[in-house]
């Protein structure tokens, strides 16, 4: 019986990147528009990888992503993560990192590092990137906003792991993301306006915001 072929690589920085709004996309403004948001997404990544590997694999909203080492990883990330920010059709992304041996087989990557790098991205809050440390460090080397955010425990995974928030876009400011499809409002257009409770991107997130409230938590 043939066995696909199977290897331990050196070395991967695995990146999972998702949108933090989509399912609440798809709920409050159905199916074909999420569908469009998903599509713009896509392009956004294809770009970014243009001189990279394609996406491993997507799981619904989310690419999982493999680069050669974290300084590759932060280069096409940056910029995709800027991408992302500068188009208002897009939510908030939600990413996780992280670096070191990786199983290979039929194109895909398992053990233990992706599995770090997929619970890290389930941590993220929407607008930010978490890693772990030789992530952080390659981060901090070359300039980049790197914050400690000391030993965290992971789902399913014995033991804590040290975790980083690298700020490779600006960060959001939580009063202006839509709870709802987590949106960020243009800040620029706002800043003159008093914040009283959540910001909206539309009536439509409003309805649904205020029918539910337990199910948008504010973004912290």
């Amino acid at each position: 019986m043939d066995k696909s072929p199977t290897s331990l690589s050196a070395s991967a920085t695995v990146a999972f990147i998702d949108l933090a709004g989509f399912s609440a996309i798809a709920d409050v403004y159905g199916d074909e528009s999420a569908l469009a948001v998903l599509e713009i997404f896509e392009g956004k990544v294809r770009e970014a990888l243009s001189d990279y590997a394609p996406p491993i694999k997507w799981i619904g909203d989310e690419a999982m992503l493999s680069f050669p080492d974290p300084e590759s990883a932060i280069r096409v990330l940056g910029a995709l993560l800027h991408a992302c920010r500068n188009d208002p059709r897009l939510p908030l992304t939600r990413t996780g990192l992280n670096h070191g041996p990786v199983i290979q087989r039929d194109g895909d990557l398992f053990g233990s590092t992706v599995n770090i790098a997929a619970r890290i991205a389930e941590l993220a809050s929407p607008g930010q990137l978490l890693a772990t440390r030789s992530v952080a460090d390659a981060a901090a080397s070359c300039g980049i906003l790197v914050k400690d955010l000391g030993k965290t425990a992971l789902r399913s995974l014995a033991g804590e792991v040290d975790l980083f928030e690298i700020e490779l876009a600006p960060a959001p400011d939580p009063a202006w993301i839509d709870p709802v499809c987590k949106m960020h409002a243009p800040f620029a257009s706002y800043r003159r306006a008093k914040q009283e409770g959540p910001w909206f991107c539309s009536p439509h997130c409003e309805e649904a915001y205020w029918k539910s409230p337990q199910t948008y938590p504010l973004s912290r």
